[in-house]
């Protein structure tokens, strides 16, 4: 990749182009290896002794980061982006976990940890699906072998190249949802799972898969050492989250399932004899809401008067393309038509399910894109976050949801809900103090430059997120103070008044969502 050119200049002049060089030394940590585990859509709330020992344990033996956020949209491909190159959708190139791009297929919506779509995309941008390096892609041009393993397909995003160039590349190897790269990787990943293919069957909770991916990244690609950095991704508890609601018996046993799988990347740290040399964070990509209704918000639209589809057809004009995120929904107008957009704004407006709407043109009422740092190249013309409350599911769990979905699944995320937009962080090792409470806003998009600061690199470009030196032994925290801020928009219809807001918190540059809503009242 081009922009690698420039990286390799800039990383010999911070590190002289070795991992031993007292370069790198005069910046870094004491850590000598990073370990990131991912709980997918574990809500910090669900920390306890009783259902998560080993994760609660860790907690108080290091760093809890109490005010913990996503980015928007708090789902997984779009977090994982963010937590692999610090950087906001607008800068990653990720806004969604399915988006149109129209460069990679003209008539329906892509997913972005799609193997056939990342090779497309990459293709059609010479290299730069992802327009940012990812944290695998500085690691090993700097020499350093990676090894990432994860239970879904979001892992091909941190190390999506086929062409081993480097030696370091060529040494490092990632798993995906039953795939690796290189190929040749899966052997050392299959051995110590007694020849067993990764297991084709999700259950809930899902505990073969989640084990598999655990042993194939602890006992086989750590077969003899532990790489620099390593990251393993589960499932659960979101599969199990999204089958049968937060807060239920699978989910609280998805949760004991993660703990156990926690529990054992440790052990074999100790093992290794690199427990008391290795950073480890434990963190989620994103909280967790019930689903309180469901609207269909094609039906909807139809029922509106509007042309809406789940796929264009071509050769018709007028439709209106329409993703559904969940806790969020992406519009596409063909050729940005003006008219049509107000019309649509409107229409949600009106709505009793709509939360935040947020705009590419001047729309009164709405927000730009811009303000939730999500204009990228592909973004939609139209982006709204459901409606949600704070009431209670009935296991007692907070957080409900009015899902864009034709169905009505149990739980759901990626709404301005700060049950959606708060999650998990826990960070213990050499490098963190021990027993801190943070009580400053962080972020996913915080985690790329912490760790390439304890592994004694610099970013090859600044990053969106900065670094948690609060929590890092003989640091001092940042001398910004924490701005909180909540803007309005407002827009009288006829027979309506709409009111939204989105609450969000700065620290310098760093900005941090909390949450949005909005209410359509009669007049």
């Amino acid at each position: 990749m081009e922009n690698f050119k420039l990286f390799s200049v800039l990383a010999c002049s911070v590190t002289a182009c070795g991992p031993g060089s007292p370069a790198l030394a005069a910046s870094m940590g004491k850590a000598e290896h990073v370990v990131v585990i991912v709980w997918d859509g574990m809500r910090p709330d669900s920390i306890s002794p009783q259902h998560t020992p080993t994760l609660h344990r860790l907690a108080q033996q290091g760093a809890w980061f109490k005010q913990h956020h996503a980015v928007y949209v708090p789902t997984t491909e779009v977090n994982g982006v963010a937590l692999n190159t610090g950087m906001h959708p607008e800068h990653s190139g990720i806004a969604a976990n399915k988006a149109y791009w129209p460069e990679i297929d003209k008539l329906k919506p892509v997913a972005a940890e799609d193997p056939d779509v990342v090779r497309r995309g990459d293709l059609v941008t010479h290299g730069h699906y992802l327009p940012v390096p990812t944290l695998a892609e500085i690691f090993q041009e700097t020499g350093f072998r990676t090894a990432i393993c994860g239970t879904k397909a979001v892992p091909l995003l941190f190390d999506r190249s086929d062409k081993r160039t480097s030696p370091a590349a060529g040494e490092s190897a990632v798993f995906y949802n039953g795939h690796a790269l290189p190929p040749s990787a899966m052997a050392k990943m299959l051995t110590p799972n007694e020849g067993h293919p990764f297991p084709a069957q999700v259950t809930f909770p899902n505990l073969a898969q989640d084990q598999w991916t655990t042993t194939a990244l602890t006992r086989g690609l750590w077969n003899h050492d532990v790489p620099r950095f390593s990251l393993l991704w589960l499932s659960d508890p979101d599969f199990t989250q999204h089958e049968r609601g937060p807060g239920s018996k699978p989910a609280l046993a998805a949760l004991d399932s993660a703990d156990r799988n926690l529990a054992a990347v440790l052990q074999r740290l100790e093992e290794l004899n690199v427990r008391d040399k290795t950073d480890v964070f434990v963190v989620s990509d994103h909280g967790f809401s019930t689903v309180e209704r469901s609207e269909d918000i094609v039906a909807a639209l139809k029922q509106a008067g509007f042309n809406t589809v789940k796929e264009l057809h071509g050769s018709q004009t007028g439709e209106v393309l329409v993703v559904t995120l969940n806790g969020s929904v992406s519009l596409y107008v063909p050729g940005h038509d003006e008219t049509t957009i107000r019309k649509l704004a409107a229409f949600f407006q009106s709505s009793d399910f709509a939360g935040v709407i947020f705009c590419r043109l001047q729309v009164e009422g709405t927000f730009p894109l811009e303000q939730i740092r999500i204009a990228a190249a592909h973004a939609p013309d139209l982006l709204v976050s459901m409606r949600w409350s704070a009431g209670h599911n009935e296991f007692g769990t907070p957080g409900l949801l009015v899902a864009a979905s034709d169905k009505k699944p149990k739980g759901a995320h990626g709404a301005l809900s700060p049950f959606d937009t708060h999650n998990t962080l826990v960070a213990a090792g050499p490098d963190f103090r021990q027993g801190f409470s943070d009580d400053l806003p962080t972020g996913n998009a915080d985690l790329a430059p912490t760790i390439l600061w304890i592994l004694g690199l610099k970013p090859p470009q600044p990053m969106d997120g900065r670094l948690l030196s609060e929590a890092l032994a003989g640091l001092n925290p940042p001398e910004s103070k924490v701005e909180r801020t909540r803007i309005e928009a407002r827009h009288d219809l006829e027979g309506f008044r709409w009111h939204q807001y989105l609450s969000l918190a700065t620290l310098g540059e760093s900005i941090y969502f909390d949450e949005g809503n909005a209410e359509s009242v009669a007049k």
